[in-house]
């Protein structure tokens, strides 16, 4: 018993901070209608900034009450002084635009975030002193819980209620409220609506400074710490439901107790538990705890959701010269030596994966933001296929396009229950459980040792493995074409653009969408298996957030709505990657200030910005 109720005050704890991130995130989103995926770099810069405070600045405020309380705040006034910088400059912006591309430039923003803090607090974690006076402990049975954790568990609740008086009682929260409803109206009722966005983007980020702060007696401050909790924090989100500070407290409750139970019950697999927790939520409740009407990513009015899929009207001369073209440079990088070969290879199978999200996302208006899940599962199936059985490389191939094929049937059902945000999230819940059953089931994955020596592709095979990536690469795009131009294509864009009239047209909606995300997947894992090949070793973080990021990033650089914008945004990712990460220390950070300036300037991609500039040169010839 009394080991339950440790467990039970430290889920209570948790919830505590995940309910800040959470009510800080719901706040930027119910006001700016911007999915922030760098809110944990504020979390990070909080308590980053807070423990070099009372450790390296300024130690003796480490041991005094007041002063350390004096610090956390400063942790989180530095938090918000940072989130009032990122408004002004990209998320202003950003407002209006599809909520995917918001998430793609907040992405770059979290790196740009990551590479300053390394370079200014250095990478090293910080070991901050325990909160004074909040040192000891209280006996509960035969188990201790700190002090400082039930003061924690008593902060939940004040936050709270503290927000729900400011955005009842005060005159701020009214106007913060009615911006959320109808932004329109309150501006034309001669309220300007600047101020409050950039209100509450610097309290939401307040919040995770805070949150951030207040785990320094708990965890030491280190660079991880931004990625580890923005994932749990969109879970919990999402859960609640979008834009209810309600339904995060809730979730917070929930998913904190699931966290600590799952930890003492099912150690090897929290985090499985922690996401199935959200999946099952969202079957039930696609729109969350207390959510409204469900969000979407693509459709609903938005300046990007009726553009045409741009590249369909080319000639068969066009398209041959194009793609004559685009063979000839791949051989000409293969004739660079080894260093370029081994970049095209990564580029053409990132190519390849790319459009595998892209036929979903352009055509069907479907967003996947854990895309990886299919990648790794491709990967993982033609690794152990050649491991355990010795299978050959078409095999092999075969296997993790088929391992692929089997969860994305299954979970394709949940696919046409849900689109936006949600059905984003739930899609990253699978990556999640990809990963975590990966770095666990170390008997069969090998856990984070992973599985290596694999040798589908012989040294005297490599140049024909290689003529295949791009004879693959360029079958994916003929593939692409070919459904943009078909009957099912046109379909899915009426899905697409207008779900309610497709449906009382006769088309069957929810079979369309699980159509083309089951094809989707097995292009996904066929990429995955590709990529076991040309490695010759297969690991956890294949199924990783970053992976899924990178197919998205890939589609979007290029042009989501334009045929060849996978294979511009492959070449561009795959470049600048390698090539900064072998010139410049923080590439990192390099990379996401041109990911938030295209996002900015061209969010039609590359591609579209060329497609603009284009056409404003040719009007003006003819003036």
């Amino acid at each position: 018993m009394s080991f339950s109720v440790v467990q039970l005050l430290g889920g209570l704890s948790y919830a505590t901070t995940l309910f800040l991130m959470a009510a800080g995130l719901t706040l930027i989103f119910g006001v700016t209608r911007i999915v922030n995926f760098a809110h944990g770099s504020f979390f990070m810069l909080g308590a980053l900034f807070t423990a070099h405070w009372v450790t390296d600045w300024f130690p003796a405020w480490g041991e005094s009450l007041p002063l350390y309380m004096l610090a956390i705040l400063l942790g989180a006034a530095c938090a918000a002084g940072a989130g009032a910088i990122a408004e002004f400059f990209l998320l202003r912006r950003m407002s209006g635009a599809p909520e995917l591309y918001q998430l793609v430039a907040t992405f770059g923003l979290s790196l740009a975030m990551h590479d300053a803090m390394q370079w200014g607090f250095g990478p090293d974690e910080v070991f901050a002193p325990r909160f004074p006076g909040l040192k000891g402990s209280v006996q509960i049975g035969d188990e201790f819980f700190p002090v400082y954790q039930l003061a924690m568990i008593a902060l939940g609740p004040l936050v709270w209620w503290g927000l729900h008086v400011l955005l009842r009682r005060s005159l701020f929260g009214q106007r913060l409220r009615a911006a959320t409803q109808d932004r329109a109206m309150l501006a034309a009722l001669g309220v300007n609506p600047r101020p409050l966005m950039l209100g509450a983007v610097v309290l939401g980020c307040a919040l995770a400074g805070l949150g951030g702060a207040l785990q320094l007696p708990r965890e030491p401050a280190h660079l991880q710490m931004d990625m580890n909790v923005i994932v749990e924090t969109f879970v919990v989100v999402v859960t609640g439901g979008l834009g209810s500070i309600g339904g995060a407290f809730v979730a917070a409750l929930l998913i904190g107790l699931v966290h600590a139970f799952g930890t003492a019950w099912f150690p090897q697999a929290t985090l499985v538990v922690v996401f199935l927790t959200m999946a099952v939520v969202l079957v039930f409740r696609p729109q969350g705890l207390k959510g409204g009407p469900t969000a979407s990513l693509d459709h609903g009015g938005n300046r990007e959701a009726a553009q045409k899929f741009r590249g369909l009207r080319l000639g068969r001369g066009w398209t041959a010269m194009i793609a004559l073209a685009f063979a000839l440079l791949a051989a000409l990088a293969w004739s660079g030596g080894a260093y370029w070969q081994a970049l095209a290879a990564d580029g053409l199978i990132l190519m390849i994966f790319g459009i595998s999200l892209q036929a979903m996302m352009s055509l069907g208006g479907l967003v996947s933001f854990g895309h990886a899940a299919f990648f790794a599962l491709g990967a993982y199936g033609a690794a152990l296929s050649h491991s355990l059985w010795g299978a050959t490389l078409p095999v092999a191939l075969a296997v993790g396009c088929g391992a692929a094929l089997a969860v994305a049937a299954v979970f394709g059902a949940a696919v046409v229950r849900s689109s936006g945000v949600y059905l984003a999230m739930l899609s990253l819940a699978l990556a999640q459980v990809v990963w975590a059953g990966a770095t666990q089931w170390v008997g069969l994955t090998g856990g984070d040792n992973g599985l290596i020596g694999l040798r589908l592709v012989s040294d005297d095979g490599r140049p024909l493995f290689y003529a295949l990536l791009v004879a693959l690469a360029l079958i994916a795009v003929f593939a692409l074409r070919f459904l943009g131009r078909s009957v099912m294509g046109a379909a899915l864009q009426a899905v697409r653009d207008a779900p309610l009239r497709a449906a009382a047209s006769g088309l069957s909606v929810g079979w369309l969408k699980y159509r083309v995300f089951v094809e989707s997947a097995v292009l996904a894992g066929l990429a995955g298996g590709l990529f076991a090949a040309h490695k010759g070793a297969v690991f956890p973080s294949l199924a990783a957030v970053s992976t899924s990021v990178d197919a998205l990033l890939v589609v979007l650089l290029g042009g989501v709505h334009q045929l060849w914008g996978a294979v511009v945004g492959s070449v561009v990712l795959s470049y600048l990657g390698a090539e900064l990460g072998r010139e410049v220390t923080y590439w990192r950070g390099l990379l996401g200030l041109f990911i938030m300036l295209i996002m900015v300037a061209s969010p039609s991609g590359l591609l579209g910005l060329l497609h603009r500039v284009s056409g404003r040169r040719a009007n003006g010839g003819t003036r």
